[in-house]
Protein backbone atom coordinates (compact mmCIF):
# COMPACT_ATOMS: atom_id res chain seq x y z
CA UNK A 1 0.00 0.00 0.00
CA UNK A 2 2.98 2.31 0.77
CA UNK A 3 4.44 1.70 -2.59
CA UNK A 4 0.97 2.41 -4.16
CA UNK A 5 0.84 6.05 -2.78
CA UNK A 6 4.48 6.42 -3.59
CA UNK A 7 3.97 5.84 -7.11
CA UNK A 8 1.01 7.85 -7.21
CA UNK A 9 2.66 10.93 -6.06
CA UNK A 10 5.19 10.82 -8.33
CA UNK A 11 2.88 10.22 -10.94
CA UNK A 12 1.10 13.49 -9.77
CA UNK A 13 4.26 15.41 -9.37
CA UNK A 14 5.07 14.35 -13.70
CA UNK A 15 1.70 15.40 -13.98
CA UNK A 16 1.79 18.98 -12.00
CA UNK A 17 5.09 19.71 -13.75
CA UNK A 18 3.30 19.22 -17.39
CA UNK A 19 0.50 20.71 -16.96
CA UNK A 20 2.52 24.05 -15.88
CA UNK A 21 4.84 23.67 -18.52
CA UNK A 22 1.33 23.75 -20.71
CA UNK A 23 -0.15 26.62 -19.13
CA UNK A 24 3.24 28.61 -19.58
CA UNK A 25 3.58 27.65 -22.98
CA UNK A 26 0.23 29.01 -23.81
CA UNK A 27 0.65 32.04 -21.94
CA UNK A 28 4.19 33.11 -24.39
CA UNK A 29 2.28 31.77 -27.32
CA UNK A 30 -1.25 33.71 -28.03
CA UNK A 31 -1.33 33.15 -31.81
CA UNK A 32 0.15 29.45 -31.89
CA UNK A 33 3.84 30.79 -31.95
CA UNK A 34 6.44 29.89 -29.30
CA UNK A 35 6.94 33.79 -28.90
CA UNK A 36 5.21 37.09 -30.03
CA UNK A 37 7.33 38.46 -31.97
CA UNK A 38 5.30 39.45 -35.52
CA UNK A 39 6.78 37.56 -38.53
CA UNK A 40 6.36 38.97 -42.75
CA UNK A 41 7.12 37.12 -45.71
CA UNK A 42 8.42 39.87 -48.14
CA UNK A 43 9.21 39.59 -51.85
CA UNK A 44 10.84 41.33 -54.53
CA UNK A 45 9.06 42.56 -57.72
CA UNK A 46 11.43 44.29 -60.10
CA UNK A 47 10.19 43.13 -63.37
CA UNK A 48 7.22 43.54 -65.66
CA UNK A 49 4.16 42.09 -64.53
CA UNK A 50 3.09 38.72 -66.58
CA UNK A 51 2.09 35.46 -65.57
CA UNK A 52 4.43 33.78 -64.10
CA UNK A 53 4.75 36.95 -61.46
CA UNK A 54 1.33 36.53 -60.84
CA UNK A 55 1.88 33.04 -59.81
CA UNK A 56 4.25 33.72 -57.55
CA UNK A 57 2.49 36.10 -55.59
CA UNK A 58 -0.39 33.77 -55.59
CA UNK A 59 2.08 31.30 -54.25
CA UNK A 60 3.56 33.70 -51.60
CA UNK A 61 -0.20 34.83 -50.57
CA UNK A 62 -1.09 31.08 -49.81
CA UNK A 63 2.45 30.57 -48.12
CA UNK A 64 1.56 33.80 -45.86
CA UNK A 65 -1.90 32.61 -45.00
CA UNK A 66 -0.82 28.55 -44.19
CA UNK A 67 2.13 29.58 -42.30
CA UNK A 68 -0.21 32.60 -40.39
CA UNK A 69 2.72 35.17 -41.19
CA UNK A 70 1.11 39.26 -39.97
CA UNK A 71 1.97 39.88 -42.93
CA UNK A 72 2.89 39.92 -47.28
CA UNK A 73 5.01 42.50 -48.33
CA UNK A 74 5.85 43.01 -51.91
CA UNK A 75 9.08 45.33 -52.71
CA UNK A 76 7.52 46.74 -55.99
CA UNK A 77 9.32 48.72 -58.91
CA UNK A 78 7.91 48.14 -62.16
CA UNK A 79 7.26 49.66 -65.09
CA UNK A 80 3.99 47.76 -65.38
CA UNK A 81 2.63 44.53 -67.50
CA UNK A 82 -0.08 42.56 -68.53
CA UNK A 83 -3.12 43.57 -67.70
CA UNK A 84 -4.67 40.22 -67.03
CA UNK A 85 -1.49 39.34 -65.12
CA UNK A 86 -2.08 42.63 -62.88
CA UNK A 87 -5.76 41.68 -62.66
CA UNK A 88 -4.78 37.97 -61.54
CA UNK A 89 -2.59 40.18 -58.48
CA UNK A 90 -5.48 42.19 -57.82
CA UNK A 91 -7.75 39.62 -57.05
CA UNK A 92 -5.30 37.49 -55.01
CA UNK A 93 -4.60 40.87 -53.34
CA UNK A 94 -8.20 41.31 -52.42
CA UNK A 95 -9.08 37.80 -51.38
CA UNK A 96 -5.85 37.47 -48.60
CA UNK A 97 -6.53 36.62 -45.29
CA UNK A 98 -3.02 38.02 -44.64
CA UNK A 99 -2.66 42.03 -44.67
CA UNK A 100 -0.77 42.79 -47.72
CA UNK A 101 1.76 45.71 -47.84
CA UNK A 102 3.53 47.38 -51.18
CA UNK A 103 6.19 48.99 -50.52
CA UNK A 104 7.51 50.84 -53.35
CA UNK A 105 11.42 50.79 -53.40
CA UNK A 106 14.59 51.31 -53.88
CA UNK A 107 15.32 55.11 -54.56
CA UNK A 108 14.27 56.11 -58.11
CA UNK A 109 11.79 52.73 -58.49
CA UNK A 110 8.73 53.18 -59.61
CA UNK A 111 5.05 52.02 -59.47
CA UNK A 112 3.80 52.47 -63.09
CA UNK A 113 0.54 51.53 -65.29
CA UNK A 114 -0.23 47.71 -63.55
CA UNK A 115 2.43 48.91 -60.26
CA UNK A 116 -0.03 51.71 -59.69
CA UNK A 117 -2.86 49.83 -59.95
CA UNK A 118 -1.56 46.50 -57.56
CA UNK A 119 -0.16 49.62 -55.02
CA UNK A 120 -3.73 51.03 -54.85
CA UNK A 121 -5.21 47.05 -54.05
CA UNK A 122 -2.90 46.66 -51.07
CA UNK A 123 -4.31 47.34 -47.57
CA UNK A 124 -0.99 49.26 -46.93
CA UNK A 125 0.64 51.76 -49.88
CA UNK A 126 4.18 52.69 -48.85
CA UNK A 127 6.92 54.29 -50.86
CA UNK A 128 10.55 55.32 -50.67
CA UNK A 129 11.96 58.41 -51.37
CA UNK A 130 12.94 59.72 -54.91
CA UNK A 131 10.33 56.66 -56.49
CA UNK A 132 7.13 57.75 -58.00
CA UNK A 133 3.43 56.26 -58.97
CA UNK A 134 0.81 56.60 -61.69
CA UNK A 135 1.12 56.36 -65.46
CA UNK A 136 -1.39 53.72 -65.67
CA UNK A 137 -2.87 54.67 -69.03
CA UNK A 138 -3.71 51.92 -71.27
CA UNK A 139 -1.72 52.16 -74.66
CA UNK A 140 -2.06 49.93 -77.62
CA UNK A 141 0.75 47.45 -78.81
CA UNK A 142 2.89 50.18 -80.28
CA UNK A 143 2.25 53.02 -78.22
CA UNK A 144 -0.85 54.19 -79.71
CA UNK A 145 -4.20 55.06 -77.90
CA UNK A 146 -6.73 52.19 -77.12
CA UNK A 147 -10.44 52.28 -77.23
CA UNK A 148 -12.20 54.23 -74.78
CA UNK A 149 -14.14 51.01 -73.75
CA UNK A 150 -10.53 49.41 -72.59
CA UNK A 151 -10.01 53.09 -71.10
CA UNK A 152 -12.74 53.47 -69.08
CA UNK A 153 -12.81 49.95 -67.73
CA UNK A 154 -9.42 50.72 -66.26
CA UNK A 155 -10.35 53.71 -64.33
CA UNK A 156 -13.69 51.72 -62.77
CA UNK A 157 -11.54 49.50 -61.20
CA UNK A 158 -8.43 51.97 -60.44
CA UNK A 159 -11.74 54.12 -58.74
CA UNK A 160 -12.87 51.28 -57.27
CA UNK A 161 -9.61 49.56 -55.36
CA UNK A 162 -9.41 53.45 -54.13
CA UNK A 163 -12.72 53.74 -52.25
CA UNK A 164 -12.11 50.10 -50.97
CA UNK A 165 -8.51 51.52 -49.31
CA UNK A 166 -9.96 54.93 -48.47
CA UNK A 167 -7.53 56.56 -50.71
CA UNK A 168 -7.70 59.95 -53.42
CA UNK A 169 -9.98 58.58 -55.76
CA UNK A 170 -9.43 61.41 -58.43
CA UNK A 171 -5.79 60.72 -58.33
CA UNK A 172 -6.26 57.05 -59.08
CA UNK A 173 -8.45 57.67 -61.88
CA UNK A 174 -6.68 60.26 -63.27
CA UNK A 175 -3.48 57.93 -63.25
CA UNK A 176 -5.86 56.15 -65.52
CA UNK A 177 -7.64 58.70 -67.75
CA UNK A 178 -4.67 61.37 -68.00
CA UNK A 179 -1.51 59.08 -67.31
CA UNK A 180 -1.51 61.52 -64.59
CA UNK A 181 2.23 60.55 -61.94
CA UNK A 182 3.62 61.72 -58.64
CA UNK A 183 6.57 61.54 -56.91
CA UNK A 184 6.32 60.47 -53.36
CA UNK A 185 5.85 63.48 -51.59
CA UNK A 186 3.08 64.98 -53.20
CA UNK A 187 1.12 60.87 -53.64
CA UNK A 188 1.66 61.05 -49.59
CA UNK A 189 -0.06 64.31 -49.47
CA UNK A 190 -2.54 63.53 -51.72
CA UNK A 191 -3.48 60.62 -49.93
CA UNK A 192 -2.62 58.26 -53.23
CA UNK A 193 -0.17 56.05 -50.56
CA UNK A 194 -0.26 55.73 -46.43
CA UNK A 195 3.16 56.67 -45.80
CA UNK A 196 7.05 57.24 -46.79
CA UNK A 197 9.69 55.48 -45.76
CA UNK A 198 13.23 55.33 -46.32
CA UNK A 199 13.85 51.34 -45.65
CA UNK A 200 12.00 48.13 -45.22
CA UNK A 201 12.00 48.41 -41.27
CA UNK A 202 10.71 51.81 -41.64
CA UNK A 203 8.20 50.60 -44.07
CA UNK A 204 7.26 47.81 -41.82
CA UNK A 205 6.70 50.16 -38.56
CA UNK A 206 4.47 52.70 -40.50
CA UNK A 207 2.43 50.16 -41.54
CA UNK A 208 2.31 48.63 -37.88
CA UNK A 209 -1.33 49.38 -35.70
CA UNK A 210 -2.94 50.02 -39.03
CA UNK A 211 -6.30 48.90 -38.94
CA UNK A 212 -7.41 47.23 -42.28
CA UNK A 213 -10.52 45.21 -43.80
CA UNK A 214 -9.39 41.81 -45.08
CA UNK A 215 -13.42 41.01 -45.84
CA UNK A 216 -16.30 42.82 -45.24
CA UNK A 217 -16.74 41.49 -42.36
CA UNK A 218 -13.14 40.87 -40.96
CA UNK A 219 -10.84 43.75 -39.98
CA UNK A 220 -7.75 43.57 -38.17
CA UNK A 221 -4.86 45.24 -37.08
CA UNK A 222 -1.25 45.09 -39.09
CA UNK A 223 1.10 43.78 -37.09
CA UNK A 224 4.65 44.74 -38.36
CA UNK A 225 7.05 47.01 -36.34
CA UNK A 226 10.37 44.80 -35.25
CA UNK A 227 8.98 42.17 -37.32
CA UNK A 228 11.29 38.97 -38.50
CA UNK A 229 11.24 39.01 -41.76
CA UNK A 230 11.94 36.10 -44.30
CA UNK A 231 12.17 36.01 -48.25
CA UNK A 232 10.07 34.83 -50.57
CA UNK A 233 12.11 36.29 -53.80
CA UNK A 234 11.54 34.56 -56.99
CA UNK A 235 13.42 30.87 -57.77
CA UNK A 236 15.86 30.21 -60.59
CA UNK A 237 13.30 28.48 -62.27
CA UNK A 238 11.08 31.35 -62.37
CA UNK A 239 13.42 33.58 -63.33
CA UNK A 240 14.34 31.67 -66.14
CA UNK A 241 10.63 31.64 -66.67
CA UNK A 242 10.41 35.24 -66.37
CA UNK A 243 13.03 35.87 -68.81
CA UNK A 244 11.61 34.11 -71.71
CA UNK A 245 8.23 35.84 -70.71
CA UNK A 246 9.23 38.93 -72.57
CA UNK A 247 8.26 40.07 -76.00
CA UNK A 248 11.41 40.52 -77.47
CA UNK A 249 12.61 37.75 -76.14
CA UNK A 250 10.07 36.11 -77.84
CA UNK A 251 10.81 37.44 -81.14
CA UNK A 252 14.77 36.63 -81.12
CA UNK A 253 13.60 33.44 -80.23
CA UNK A 254 11.17 33.07 -83.22
CA UNK A 255 13.67 34.61 -85.84
CA UNK A 256 16.51 32.28 -84.37
CA UNK A 257 14.81 29.22 -84.59
CA UNK A 258 13.91 29.83 -87.73
CA UNK A 259 17.23 30.27 -89.36
CA UNK A 260 17.80 27.52 -87.86
CA UNK A 261 15.39 24.87 -89.84
CA UNK A 262 16.36 26.70 -93.14
CA UNK A 263 20.08 26.01 -92.88
CA UNK A 264 19.09 22.63 -91.77
CA UNK A 265 16.87 22.84 -94.94
CA UNK A 266 19.46 24.39 -97.17
CA UNK A 267 22.42 21.97 -96.33
CA UNK A 268 21.00 18.90 -93.82
CA UNK A 269 23.54 16.95 -92.78
CA UNK A 270 24.83 17.10 -88.94
CA UNK A 271 22.01 18.58 -87.76
CA UNK A 272 23.31 21.00 -85.24
CA UNK A 273 21.43 23.87 -87.04
CA UNK A 274 18.10 21.99 -86.51
CA UNK A 275 18.65 21.23 -83.55
CA UNK A 276 19.19 24.52 -82.38
CA UNK A 277 16.57 26.17 -84.52
CA UNK A 278 14.59 23.29 -83.03
CA UNK A 279 14.91 24.58 -79.23
CA UNK A 280 14.52 28.29 -79.79
CA UNK A 281 11.38 27.16 -81.40
CA UNK A 282 10.10 25.68 -78.13
CA UNK A 283 11.60 28.44 -76.11
CA UNK A 284 9.99 30.78 -78.38
CA UNK A 285 6.16 28.95 -77.75
CA UNK A 286 6.22 29.11 -74.05
CA UNK A 287 6.87 32.70 -74.29
CA UNK A 288 3.99 33.27 -76.56
CA UNK A 289 2.00 30.70 -74.21
CA UNK A 290 2.64 33.54 -71.40
CA UNK A 291 2.43 35.98 -73.25
CA UNK A 292 -1.45 38.15 -74.87
CA UNK A 293 -1.08 36.90 -78.53
CA UNK A 294 -2.76 37.96 -81.63
CA UNK A 295 -3.66 35.44 -84.63
CA UNK A 296 -3.09 37.75 -87.16
CA UNK A 297 0.33 38.03 -86.11
CA UNK A 298 0.39 34.70 -85.66
CA UNK A 299 -0.83 34.01 -89.51
CA UNK A 300 1.65 37.20 -90.38
CA UNK A 301 4.53 35.19 -88.53
CA UNK A 302 3.96 31.62 -90.49
CA UNK A 303 3.52 33.78 -94.00
CA UNK A 304 6.69 35.18 -93.48
CA UNK A 305 8.77 31.78 -92.49
CA UNK A 306 6.83 30.78 -95.72
CA UNK A 307 8.25 32.86 -97.75
CA UNK A 308 11.29 32.68 -96.53
CA UNK A 309 11.54 28.49 -97.37
CA UNK A 310 10.46 29.56 -100.63
CA UNK A 311 13.41 31.34 -100.79
CA UNK A 312 15.50 28.12 -100.94
CA UNK A 313 13.74 26.16 -103.60
CA UNK A 314 13.79 29.52 -106.21
CA UNK A 315 17.09 31.58 -105.42
CA UNK A 316 17.07 34.24 -107.91
CA UNK A 317 16.83 38.03 -107.37
CA UNK A 318 15.81 37.52 -103.44
CA UNK A 319 12.55 38.29 -104.01
CA UNK A 320 11.09 35.95 -101.41
CA UNK A 321 13.61 36.90 -99.05
CA UNK A 322 12.73 40.77 -99.30
CA UNK A 323 8.64 39.53 -99.00
CA UNK A 324 10.02 37.50 -95.87
CA UNK A 325 11.57 40.93 -94.10
CA UNK A 326 8.70 43.19 -94.95
CA UNK A 327 5.53 40.43 -93.28
CA UNK A 328 8.31 39.54 -91.07
CA UNK A 329 7.98 43.57 -89.66
CA UNK A 330 4.08 43.16 -89.97
CA UNK A 331 3.96 40.27 -87.80
CA UNK A 332 6.10 41.66 -84.94
CA UNK A 333 3.44 44.73 -84.69
CA UNK A 334 0.63 42.31 -85.30
CA UNK A 335 2.11 39.97 -82.76
CA UNK A 336 0.55 40.70 -79.64
CA UNK A 337 -3.17 42.11 -78.35
CA UNK A 338 -4.14 45.67 -78.30
CA UNK A 339 -4.28 46.76 -74.45
CA UNK A 340 -2.06 44.75 -72.77
CA UNK A 341 1.18 46.82 -72.49
CA UNK A 342 3.19 44.44 -74.28
CA UNK A 343 5.05 45.47 -77.89
CA UNK A 344 8.22 44.21 -79.25
CA UNK A 345 10.63 46.91 -79.97
CA UNK A 346 10.77 48.30 -83.15
CA UNK A 347 14.64 49.33 -82.72
CA UNK A 348 14.93 45.58 -82.51
CA UNK A 349 13.27 44.57 -85.13
CA UNK A 350 13.82 46.48 -88.02
CA UNK A 351 17.64 45.15 -88.12
CA UNK A 352 16.69 41.71 -87.70
CA UNK A 353 14.14 41.26 -90.09
CA UNK A 354 17.42 42.19 -92.19
CA UNK A 355 19.83 40.26 -91.14
CA UNK A 356 17.34 37.04 -91.61
CA UNK A 357 17.06 38.18 -95.21
CA UNK A 358 20.16 38.28 -96.01
CA UNK A 359 21.14 35.02 -94.00
CA UNK A 360 17.74 33.41 -96.13
CA UNK A 361 19.26 34.58 -99.38
CA UNK A 362 22.63 32.94 -98.23
CA UNK A 363 21.04 29.97 -97.25
CA UNK A 364 18.93 29.76 -100.75
CA UNK A 365 22.31 30.52 -102.29
CA UNK A 366 24.19 27.40 -100.42
CA UNK A 367 20.96 25.19 -101.17
CA UNK A 368 21.22 25.81 -105.06
CA UNK A 369 25.13 24.98 -104.52
CA UNK A 370 24.49 21.72 -102.27
CA UNK A 371 21.68 20.14 -105.32
CA UNK A 372 24.23 20.89 -107.86
CA UNK A 373 27.28 18.81 -106.22
CA UNK A 374 27.68 14.86 -106.58
CA UNK A 375 26.90 12.51 -103.68
CA UNK A 376 29.77 11.32 -102.08
CA UNK A 377 28.19 8.15 -100.46
CA UNK A 378 25.24 7.16 -102.30
CA UNK A 379 23.91 6.84 -105.88
CA UNK A 380 25.50 6.83 -109.10
CA UNK A 381 27.95 9.82 -108.44
CA UNK A 382 29.55 7.90 -106.00
CA UNK A 383 31.15 5.86 -109.06
CA UNK A 384 31.16 8.15 -111.81
CA UNK A 385 34.49 9.52 -112.52
CA UNK A 386 36.74 6.88 -110.62
CA UNK A 387 38.85 4.33 -112.64
CA UNK A 388 37.85 0.09 -111.95
CA UNK A 389 39.84 -2.72 -112.74
CA UNK A 390 38.20 -4.47 -115.31
CA UNK A 391 38.11 -8.31 -113.60
CA UNK A 392 36.34 -10.34 -116.63
CA UNK A 393 35.80 -9.27 -120.29
CA UNK A 394 34.00 -10.47 -123.14
CA UNK A 395 33.95 -7.77 -126.12
CA UNK A 396 32.57 -4.60 -124.85
CA UNK A 397 30.84 -6.31 -121.86
CA UNK A 398 32.50 -7.14 -118.49
CA UNK A 399 32.48 -7.48 -115.05
CA UNK A 400 34.13 -5.81 -111.83
CA UNK A 401 34.34 -5.88 -108.36
CA UNK A 402 34.07 -2.43 -106.50
CA UNK A 403 32.36 -0.54 -103.47
CA UNK A 404 32.45 -4.07 -101.63
CA UNK A 405 29.73 -5.82 -104.81
CA UNK A 406 30.20 -7.14 -108.23
CA UNK A 407 29.28 -4.66 -110.95
CA UNK A 408 28.33 -5.25 -114.86
CA UNK A 409 30.48 -3.32 -117.64
CA UNK A 410 29.56 -1.98 -120.12
CA UNK A 411 32.27 0.14 -123.12
CA UNK A 412 30.97 3.29 -124.49
CA UNK A 413 34.41 2.62 -126.70
CA UNK A 414 36.82 0.31 -127.63
CA UNK A 415 36.49 -3.24 -126.30
CA UNK A 416 37.63 -3.73 -123.04
CA UNK A 417 40.56 -6.24 -121.55
CA UNK A 418 40.90 -8.16 -118.24
CA UNK A 419 43.46 -7.05 -115.68
CA UNK A 420 42.81 -3.46 -117.37
CA UNK A 421 41.31 -0.04 -116.38
CA UNK A 422 38.15 1.66 -117.21
CA UNK A 423 37.08 5.15 -116.00
CA UNK A 424 33.45 5.25 -114.93
CA UNK A 425 31.54 7.88 -117.04
CA UNK A 426 27.82 6.78 -116.21
CA UNK A 427 25.62 4.10 -114.20
CA UNK A 428 22.46 2.64 -116.53
CA UNK A 429 20.39 0.88 -114.62
CA UNK A 430 22.99 -1.86 -112.91
CA UNK A 431 25.49 -1.78 -115.50
CA UNK A 432 28.45 0.61 -115.09
CA UNK A 433 29.34 2.78 -118.69
CA UNK A 434 33.47 2.72 -118.46
CA UNK A 435 35.66 4.34 -121.10
CA UNK A 436 39.21 2.13 -121.17
CA UNK A 437 42.17 3.75 -120.90
CA UNK A 438 45.11 3.12 -122.71
CA UNK A 439 47.87 1.16 -121.51
CA UNK A 440 50.01 4.93 -121.28
CA UNK A 441 47.35 6.30 -119.66
CA UNK A 442 47.71 5.84 -115.92
CA UNK A 443 44.23 5.46 -113.97
CA UNK A 444 43.80 9.34 -111.92
CA UNK A 445 42.12 6.86 -108.90
CA UNK A 446 41.16 3.40 -108.14
CA UNK A 447 37.84 2.05 -106.14
CA UNK A 448 39.02 2.13 -102.38
CA UNK A 449 37.00 -1.42 -102.61
CA UNK A 450 39.50 -2.96 -105.50
CA UNK A 451 41.82 -5.70 -104.23
CA UNK A 452 39.41 -6.64 -101.26
CA UNK A 453 37.71 -9.50 -103.83
CA UNK A 454 38.33 -12.74 -101.88
CA UNK A 455 36.99 -15.32 -104.61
Amino acid sequence: MVHFFVVAGRLSIVLGVFLLLHAAGAAAEPNGRADDTPRVLVTRLDTAITPVVADHVASGLDRAESEKFDAYVIELDTPGGLVTSMRDIVEDVLASRVPVIVYVTPGGARAGSAGAIITFAAHVAVMAPGTAIGAATPVGIDGSDVSDKIVNDAAAQAEALAQLRGRNVRFAVDTVREGRSAAVDEAVRLGAVDAKASSLEDALTAADGRTVTISPDDRVVVRSADATVERHDLGLFRKILQTLADPNIAFLLLTIGTLGLLYELASPGVGVAGATGGTALLLALFSLSVLPVSVVGLLLLAVAIALFVAELFAPGVAGFAFGGAVVLVLSAVFLFDDGQGVSVDLALVLPTAIVVAAATVLAGRLAARTRKLPSVSTGADVFTGQSVTVREADGTTGSTFAEGAWWALRSVGPPLQAGGTARVVAVEDLVLLVDPLSPAEPPEHSSSDQGRDTS
